[in-house]
């Protein structure tokens, strides 16, 4: 018999993660270890479980999923981890890469393409959804250049990120200070990076900003 794929879900929305529970633990190849609902949940997870792979929604509150695959990726690269969007611009498909992710499945997959997509990166062979632009894809892989992060967003760093999504979500600068462990002088700072590198100038700017980029949800 052949060892089960330990996999964690990372999925703020109940009934989505409900959903991919049901389908995923109906395969005798699958075993849902643990769930989560953000980012920073999901980065323990993998410490206190050691999953093989991880099933990460790109949206989800305190730490995004970006970030998460970002830091999971720099502490367990062995984990292998497919992001799961409904973004299926450039822009998204080469940040979640950049991060380190191995796939990147639409939320309009069928349950059908989310296995092939799961066998796809457990062989080490990454996987992108068909919905996204082939040309998007072709750019991609063959180093053309279509995917160059030369937009405010790329110019972003992963802290002024994490400061961008609190500020979102509606947290004081006092409280992003707390939640993120650094001085109240260095997130005033990075706030002020935001609004210069974006070019926007209230924190209701940065929100509708932050949620066009996914970091919340609308």
């Amino acid at each position: 018999m052949h060892k089960k794929i330990k996999i964690v879900l990372a999925e703020d929305h109940t009934i989505l993660r409900e959903g991919l529970r049901a389908l995923l633990s109906s395969d005798p190849k699958f075993e849902i270890v643990g769930e989560v609902e953000d980012g920073r949940e999901a980065v323990h997870c993998v410490e206190k479980l050691g999953p093989e792979l991880i099933l990460m929604d790109l949206s989800m509150p305190r730490m995004s999923g970006m970030e998460a695959i970002r830091e999971i990726k720099k502490r367990y690269p062995q984990s292998k981890v497919i992001a799961l969007t409904v973004h299926k611009t450039e822009e998204y498909l080469h940040t979640t890469l950049q991060a380190g992710a191995d796939g990147y499945v639409l939320k309009d997959a069928t349950h059908n393409e989310l296995v092939v997509a799961i066998k796809s990166v457990m062989k080490g062979k990454p996987y992108l959804s068909p919905g996204v632009s082939e040309k998007v894809i072709e750019g991609y892989l063959q180093g053309k250049g279509t995917l160059k992060p030369d937009s405010p967003w790329e110019s972003l760093s992963q802290r002024e990120r994490e400061v961008l999504k609190l500020i979102a979500e509606g947290y004081k600068n006092k409280e992003i200070a707390e939640e993120l462990c650094i001085s109240l002088k260095t997130v005033e700072k990075h706030r002020a990076n935001l609004m210069k590198k974006l070019d926007l100038h209230n924190a209701a700017a940065l929100t509708v900003y932050a949620m066009g980029k996914g970091l919340v949800n609308r």
